[in-house]
């Protein structure tokens, strides 16, 4: 099951609802804000997650040379 496998059950009424809503919760000056905000974060995130996988990858190497 792929990570948004919900999106293949819903239909097209039902995502213009969503956005609809989003745009009504928000106003459409704020949307931009938050996506550059998420998209930070995610990035933020990734860099941490890469980070870590290589101070793992450099800890196993000095392990190995010992």
């Amino acid at each position: 099951m792929t990570t948004l496998g919900f999106i293949q059950n819903m239909g097209g009424g039902s995502i213009v609802l969503i956005v609809l809503v989003v745009l009504l919760l928000f106003g459409a000056k704020r949307i931009p804000e938050l996506a550059r905000g998420l998209g930070r974060g995610i990035r933020e995130f990734k860099d941490a997650t890469k980070d870590i996988q290589n101070d793992l990858e450099e800890g196993l190497k000095d392990g190995k040379k010992k």
